[in-house]
């Protein structure tokens, strides 16, 4: 088998494993004239789930009064309870939700706050997070906190001082992400919970882009609330997201819907928000399958090993930094780029569309720390060349070539 040693990593190249590659690309029905690095803003399905998708909407639009009365209940209950196999935990500490985004504007809205209290973030929370936390501090007379993490972080610490620096009496809740959006950096999640826990400051994590990306088991950690997303790395179809509260504060924690649930427990409340389409939920055990039967921990591993060997190999070739070191990595990878008269953070959404139109490239760039920094994604569909390709494409344009 040929390997690529390169910064530590080993990954194999196309070809050299049938798993894995860009002759995967038709599984997932995504376009073959595109290079996809870009996984972790929407994911992609494969037919395997979309499947399982639709046998279930069959099965409800075949009889909606006997699906929703009496197959529903232990359908949810069951996937809730693959997602705690999955991730950790009790099945009945599990909800479904739209996406991360939702959980966070639910326990973010759940909270009482002061005037005068503040909420603690970092500069690295995801944008629509920033905006509802901006919105209920404004609401409530609260000051939200943005930790700033200077990149490139050296190591775990830098995040660690970088959070607990800006604890203070005042401070209500911690909004942290385990792996954050805009550069893909693994949080020290474990870590930062134990010191906020000392300081009794409630955490929620945001956790959109873990399950299927990174181990974890949701139980060891010292979080107060976790939320993830199915549709990214898991592969499930879009609208499936997951949230888990401590069992002692479930009482306090209502969806954003009040519904026939209200008032019969945690579970109860969140698992009947009105009627609405829960096959993307129902998915998730069709989603997790997948994953495992693609490999599981060593999908993950690879993923993890080809973005940094691509993100690496473009650092080398290009004089350029890395967001983290190796360890603070995941399946996705951030460099930053050239200073460049077509960047500007206005710019970025015609940026990113015409590098899809002109270069055939999705990839995902993100204003950081006053730099700017392509994000690159590896999934099961990737290539190590085509990771590679897609940040030479990206310089070529900077440049005017």
């Amino acid at each position: 088998m040929r390997v690529i040693h390169h910064s530590g990593a080993t990954v194999t190249r196309a070809g050299d494993n049938c798993e894995y590659g860009r002759h995967r690309l038709a599984e997932f029905g995504l376009d073959p004239s595109l290079i996809h690095a870009n996984h972790g803003s929407y994911g992609a399905v494969p037919d395997a789930v979309r499947a399982a998708q639709r046998n279930i909407g069959n099965v409800l639009r075949a009889n909606p009064c006997g699906f929703f009365r009496a197959e529903y209940p232990g359908l949810i209950r069951g996937a809730a309870q693959r997602v705690a196999g999955f991730l950790g935990g009790q099945a009945s500490d599990w909800v479904f939700v739209e996406n991360a985004t939702q959980a966070a504007n639910i326990v973010i809205g759940n909270i009482q706050y002061e005037p005068g209290d503040e909420v603690l973030t970092t500069d690295q929370v995801y944008g629509a997070v920033r905006k509802a936390l901006q919105h209920r501090c404004a609401a409530a007379g609260a000051r939200l906190v943005e930790a700033e993490i200077a990149l490139p972080v050296s190591g775990p610490d830098d995040v660690v001082s970088a959070v607990m620096n800006n604890v203070t009496d005042k401070t209500r809740l911690a909004v942290l992400d385990h792996i954050s959006s805009p550069c893909g950096i693994v949080f020290p999640i474990a870590e930062l919970c134990a010191h906020l826990r000392h300081r009794n400051v409630p955490v929620f994590i945001d956790a959109a882009h873990v399950p299927g990306n990174i181990d974890v088991d949701v139980s060891t950690l010292d979080a107060d609330y976790y939320a993830g997303n199915a549709h990214k790395w898991l592969c499930a179809p879009h609208g499936a997201g997951m949230l888990w509260c401590r069992p002692d504060l479930q009482e306090t924690l209502h969806p954003m819907t009040i519904s026939h649930g209200h008032g019969s427990g945690f579970t109860a409340a969140f698992d009947w928000p009105g009627t609405r389409d829960p096959t993307a939920w129902l998915s998730v055990p069709a989603a997790i399958d997948f994953h495992m039967g693609a490999g599981g921990a060593d999908l993950r591993a690879r993923n993890r090993d080809a973005v940094f060997a691509a993100a690496a190999s473009l650092a080398d070739e290009f004089d350029t930094a890395l967001a983290a070191p190796k360890d603070m990595h995941c399946a996705m990878a951030s460099i930053r780029l050239p200073e460049s008269a077509m960047l500007r953070p206005d710019r970025l959404d015609m940026i990113q569309q015409k590098l899809q139109t002109d270069q055939h490239i999705v990839v995902s760039i993100t204003y950081a720390d006053d730099a700017f920094w392509l994000r690159l994604s590896a999934a099961i569909y990737n290539d190590l060349d085509d990771l590679i390709e897609a940040g030479r494409r990206v310089w070529r344009f900077l440049e005017g070539d």
